[in-house]
Order: C-alpha cells, then structure tokens, then sequence
C-alpha cells in the first residue's frame, strides 16, 4: 500500500519532492522540499506539508515555497522554510523569520591538537561554563543603559570590538559584517528593550550551546585550507545564540501589529500564524527595522562570548592568542529576513527573503562574501546534536538557482522538548555523552533530556541530501569533545 505522501508528492529526483499548487486551492507557487524518501514518512506525520502549502499563499510570493532537509513544525513557517517575496508588491512576515531572530553560528578555528585540549577538557568547560553565563533567563557581565543598548542595536558587531569584546577581523567573516544597516531602535518596544538590557553577552537556554570539537573528516581539503582547517584533529569551537528575550519580544510585538496589517490590507490567509504586511508599508518597514536591531543585538551576543571564549582558552590553556590561534572562520544567521536580488526568469528581482532554519549559501564570486572567501564561497556552519557531529559546507551556484542561496541550518528535531523530557533521563544522557567522550555542563538535567541526539535527526543524512541535491557542499565534519548548554 503507498504511503499517503506518494497521492500529493511529485517526486522530481531523489532529493527534491514538490507539493503542485493543485494541494490547496489558493497556493500562488508550488511547494519543495529538498528531502529524501526515508525522511518524508516523518515529515508526513507532523504535517509539515501544509505549512509548506499554507506559505505558498503568501503574496507576492516567488517560485516556490521551500523547505531544506532539517524541515519541522514551526510557528507558520515550518523550521526549514525559505520564501522569497517581491519587494514590490510582497510582503513581510516575522513568522518566516522565527522569534529567536538572528539566531545563528559562529566558528573560530584553533591551532591546537586534540591532544593538547583533552587533558585539559574538563577545566576549560567549567571556566567557559562560568565566564559566559546560559540557562533560561540568565543575565550576562555586561551593564548597558537603555541609551547604550540603542548603540548596539544599530551597530552590531561594531559596538562590541570598539568596547574590545573582539578583533576587527572577526567583523569581516560575518554574515552582513556583523550589522544590518536599517536597524532603527525607535520601533522597538520599551519592553523589548528592558528584556534586552541584561541578557546581552549569554548564551540562554534550549539548543543553544558553546561547543569545543575536534576535526575527524575532512572532504574539501582546498576549501578546508582556506578557511585555515588543516588537518583531521584541529580544535575548532562552535558557538549557538540568538538574540535572547530581546528578539523573541519583537516578534511577539510584531505578530500581533500585523496580525492587525492582515485585515487592512485585506490580505488572505490559511493561517493567522503567517501574519504579514507588505513589504513597502509602514507597518512592513517597521518590522524589518525591528527585525533588523535584533539581528544586530544577536551579532553583538556572539561577539562578546567569542571574547570571553578566548580569555577562558588562554587562562585554562597558558598560552597567548596568537600562538592559540582562536581566528573566526566565519558567523552565520539563520532566522532572518534579507533584501536580496536575484535574477527570475531573466529579470532582475528585488526580494525579500526568509530564512527560518536556513543558512544562507552564496557561491564563490558573489559580492557579499568575504573577500578571503570569494574562491571558494561563503562558509555554512551546520551544528548537529551535542553527541553526534557538525559540519562546515559552502554554499553553491545551485542554491542561487534554486533555493535562493539558502541550505539547512542543522539537523532538525524529530521529537519536540516535552516529548524528549518524558521518554529520557538528563542523568542518563549525560552518562551516555561521557561514555562517548564528552565533556558536558548544563543548567538542569531536564535540559540535557530535551537536547538528547534521540531528539533530533541524524545531521549527516541531513546534510548529505543537501551536498547531494548540490544547494551546499561538505568541507569538513567535526565531532563534540565538551559542550555548555544552557
């Protein structure tokens, strides 16, 4: 008997299925889904696929509505969605974008061995553990008034290194330079604000973590070179945050005001979870403004834990930072709305794309990426659960074809947090990462649970539809010796 998937699905190849515009009436572009057939009966059971068709009535929406490998249910985008909508005549919607704005992944590079770091694993967990605090609602070191904290909400990563919280050249490898021109602090909420001020500089809760990891395969040995990866058992350190309260606040603030957008504008939806205003209105710009300041704050978060990830690695390790190394490879966001061009069916377009649990993926050559970069192609940071692996790809020519330079941003849960927290104990994943070799430090044992690799999917399988249906390319996989979660 088929399985109920194979009635709608139109199977193109191997990695890439379409939903037609036939699924539901009112789809303005037909649905794709970069997967495999072994994942789909997944995908099938949390109906992922009427999210994916729900965004395909998005006006002014462009070729398709899309969804990587890591794909799951989210707030009416699927995490995993990708939509590119005209400027002109589109909209803007924070549900494609996520609370957690500008949540993303930054990678810096060591010119230490495995056999330096894991004597000395355990103690440089727990001084990392300390010096950038994590866990729900954790405040950081830093003191900002609200009047410094619009410096940094228009700054971003700028803010940081002139308070010296980093180099100068970590700003050149990161997505956007670390900031987003047309942030404007004036349409924040004061609440927003006020949730902000003492969570800058932390790590938080949930899948965030700050790993240390150790190169075990190396499949792009010229990129990997490039990117100063060379050889199987570098250190590498991986950092995951977002924009804390202080994003989650203004996608709040925002859903609701364009939920209100939705009937003035007299916009239909299946959904009043796509909440969504033209992108060129005022209450559009407003959004992308806010949306904009919490992308800045995120950049301006990582930045300071890489400072202080430093510190740790020259207190604990005895070494200055030039002989450890501790360069940013680079800093990608993954819940993010971008104005970018591109070339539909012969014509230039301006759009607006969003990427919920994607990872933009720009090929060699295209302008914004790092010039150290422009021969191989923008970096693509993707973490996988703490006990298994992660991956650093490059983003490809295909991708600007076909997923609007996007790609996964990860492995994707296959068990939501309740569900993990009721079928594991924190005491027993933590035994099974330390039968493994990992270091772990977490806020509560619950945590752990919710974080296990049981509930996530496999990020290899994930990353390798990607490599193979060619929207990313694997440079190098690294395995976890120590992780902080929050």
């Amino acid at each position: 008997m088929p399985a109920p998937w194979q009635e709608i699905l139109n199977k193109i190849d191997d990695y890439r299925w379409e939903i037609p515009q036939s699924y539901k009436k009112g789809m303005v572009v037909p649905g794709l889904i970069f997967t495999s057939e072994s994942m789909l009966n997944h995908i099938w059971e949390e109906q992922v696929f009427q999210q994916v068709a729900n965004v395909a009535f998005l006006p002014g929406i462009v070729n398709y509505s899309l969804a990587m490998s890591d794909i799951h249910w989210g707030y009416g985008f699927p995490i995993g969605g990708v939509a590119a909508t005209r400027v002109r005549d589109g909209v803007v919607s924070p549900g494609g974008v996520g609370f957690d704005i500008n949540c993303g992944v930054r990678l810096l590079r060591t010119n230490l061995t495995e056999e330096e770091v894991r004597p000395k694993i355990e103690q440089l967990i727990a001084d990392l553990y300390v010096s950038v605090p994590s866990g729900l609602g954790s405040t950081g070191k830093l003191r900002v008034s609200e009047k410094e904290l619009d410096k940094v909400l228009v700054k971003g990563s700028q803010w940081a290194v002139e308070k010296s919280y980093g180099e100068a050249e970590d700003i050149v490898v990161t997505e956007e330079s670390g900031c987003i021109k047309e942030a404007n602090p004036d349409k924040v909420s004061n609440k927003a604000k006020k949730r902000g001020i003492p969570q800058l500089g932390t790590l938080g809760s949930g899948n965030h973590f700050l790993e240390i990891e150790v190169v075990d395969e190396i499949y792009d040995q010229e990129a990997a070179t490039a990117m100063g990866i060379g050889a199987v058992g570098q250190v590498l350190v991986l950092i995951h945050t977002g924009s804390r309260g202080f994003g989650h606040q203004v996608c709040t603030d925002y859903v609701a005001l364009l939920g209100e957008a939705v009937k003035k504008y007299g916009i239909s939806l299946p959904d009043r979870q796509l909440a969504c205003a033209p992108v060129q209105s005022p209450e559009g710009q407003d959004y992308l403004a806010a949306m904009a300041c919490a992308a800045n704050y995120a950049w301006t978060n990582r930045q300071c834990i890489t400072h202080w990830t430093r510190e740790s690695f020259i207190k604990i390790l005895g070494k200055s930072l030039r002989e450890l190394g501790l360069e940013q490879i680079y800093d990608v966001a993954h819940n993010i709305a971008k104005i970018e061009e591109y070339t539909i069916a012969g014509k230039k377009l301006t759009l607006c794309v969003h990427r919920k649990g994607a990872t933009r993926a720009f090929p060699a050559g295209h302008p914004d990426v790092p010039h150290i970069y422009q021969n191989i192609g923008q970096p693509v940071l993707i973490p996988g659960d703490m006990g298994r692996c992660s991956y650093v790809a490059l983003g490809t020519e295909i991708a600007m074809k076909e997923s609007f330079g996007s790609t996964c941003h990860g492995a994707g849960r296959v068990q939501s947090r309740s569900a993990a927290k009721r079928s594991l104990r924190g005491t027993d994943v933590a035994k099974a990462l330390v039968a493994k070799g990992i270091t772990v430090k977490a806020g509560s044992m619950s945590s752990l649970a919710e974080e296990a690799s049981e509930a996530y999917k496999d990020v290899t399988e994930v990353v390798d539809i990607t490599h193979k249906a060619g929207i990313s390319h694997k440079v190098i996989r690294a395995i976890p010796m120590g992780v902080i979660k929050g």
